[in-house]
This record gives C-alpha cells, structure tokens and sequence, in this order.
C-alpha cells in the first residue's frame, strides 16, 4: 500500500460473500469521491472470499487485507480493521451490499460543515434478486429518547470521526452482540456526549431477502432484548423493562407477520 494519507478509511469485515464482493467493491470504485483507503478482514471464510478480495487487492493500491484464522464475528473482525484505520473519517460497508455513487462526497461535505456532529448515515434501498422492493426511513436527528424505538443509526451505510470511534474503544465483543453491536456502538458514542444526524436521501443499498425476518432466532430476539434494557436504564430512561419487551415479544409472532409489519413500515 502507498504511504498517501487518506481521508476515510473503510471498514469492512467479509464472510462466504464471494458472488456479491466484487458488486460491493465495484460500488466503491465507482464514488464520485476517492480520497478512501479499504479494510478488508475475511473472517475466516469458507468459499473463496478472500481469493475474490485479494484480487482486488492486487489491484488496487488502497486496499490493506486481512486475514482471520477462524471465525471470530463482525464485532471483533471490525475491531481489527479499526487497528489500521489512521484517517479523520470512519465509513462502513457489508460485502453483500451496494454504496450508491454520490454516498461519501455527500457524508463527507456533511461532517466537514458541521462538526458538531460525530456520526452520519442515512436510510437504505432494500434490494435483492429480484430489484428494489423497500426503502427504509431515518429520523434526521435522533437522540437519547431514540434508542426506545431502535436503533437510531443504520450501520452499514454509516460514516463516524475516527477520533470518536476509538474514544469509546470501537465495537463490544459479547455473545449478545452478534447482531446488536451497532446499536450498542451508537449507546457508547451517545452516552460519551456525543450526537449523529441521519441524511434523508438513501445512499446505500442493502441486499435483503424477502424471508430475512423469518431468519431471526429466539436467541437473537432474548439478545437484543438484554441489551435494549441495559442500553435503556443506563441512559437514564423510565421504563427500560418495557421498552425492551416488545423485541423479545416478537419471537412468538410468526414470521410472516413480522414480515407484514415490516413491508408497512417500509411503505411497500
């Protein structure tokens, strides 16, 4: 890799993506905005995601490739990019996804003007074999109270000061976090003080199924509701207890339900 200094260095944690990696990449090469340098961590993959990233890799000389030799999740996989991440700006990207064109000069023109903001994202395209099929919804400026409805930032499409990210100490390795460490990663940015905004203009694409709701164990919805009543009462919230419960309720509703309710909340 060249010893240029970059402006934003990417995050992204890779695993058994090998058909969709090079559409994900391809998408980043393709921003209107190229001041970035690329972290990628194969987590222990078992197709050839890491042969498709090193050839891009060999191709490009922005890209710093990792490595893990197991499994170790998207937590502590993205605790590893963060080690080589030395830029201002923080962005985020799955190897399944797509970063619409336009997506990093708008967050950066963003965070540039307003520095009292640490985080930037905004809503996502829903998409998978098929095409479009939902766009999702984003408060502008959400805050402590947010947390009672979710999470208050979508992670993928995200762009965080780097200064801040390693402040709180990155991304919580815990068994109850193989999903949620996102949402818990903006409780420790909100909880130290800081605030995000969320652009209205979707500027990423998600690769989501139709059946993703179904895919939702009983031992992620306990998780998530563990770490919502935490989150909860630690800032300071009435009522975490029952905040909390409806994550944990949703595992009794079947899933093509949760799909329903879903669609709606997406305008489909």
């Amino acid at each position: 890799m060249d010893n240029k200094k970059y402006s934003i260095s990417i995050l992204m944690g890779i695993y058994n993506c090998a058909d969709t990696l090079p559409e994900a990449l391809d998408s980043l090469y393709a921003q209107t905005y190229q001041d970035f340098k690329l972290i990628l961590c194969d987590d222990g993959s078992t197709d050839n995601t890491y042969e498709v990233a090193k050839a891009y890799a060999d191709k490009h000389d922005n890209i710093i490739l990792l490595q893990n030799k197991e499994n170790i999740k998207l937590a502590a996989t993205l605790n590893r990019c963060l080690e080589y991440a030395d830029t201002e700006y923080i962005a985020r990207m799955d190897g399944d996804d797509i970063s619409l064109p336009t997506r990093f000069e708008k967050q950066i023109k963003f965070l540039d003007a307003h520095p009292e903001y640490a985080v930037v994202s905004s809503p996502m395209i829903h998409f998978d074999e098929t095409g479009d099929w939902g766009r999702g919804k984003a408060n502008p400026t959400p805050n402590k109270k947010s947390f009672r409805k979710g999470t208050p930032h979508t992670h993928a499409p995200s762009m965080v000061r780097t200064a801040v990210m390693k402040e709180v100490g990155g991304y919580t390795v815990s068994k109850y976090l193989e999903r949620g460490q996102d949402y818990y990663l903006w409780y420790k940015i909100y909880k130290a003080g800081y605030k995000g905004y969320n652009l209205q203009e979707p500027l990423y694409k998600m690769r989501d199924d139709r059946d993703a709701m179904g895919r939702r164990t009983f031992k992620t919805r306990w998780n998530g509701f563990v770490i919502k009543k935490y989150v909860m009462k630690d800032l300071g919230i009435k009522n975490a207890f029952c905040y909390a419960l409806p994550d944990l309720l949703k595992a009794f509703i079947p899933a093509f339900i949760m799909e329903k309710i879903r669609k709606k909340r997406m305008g489909i």
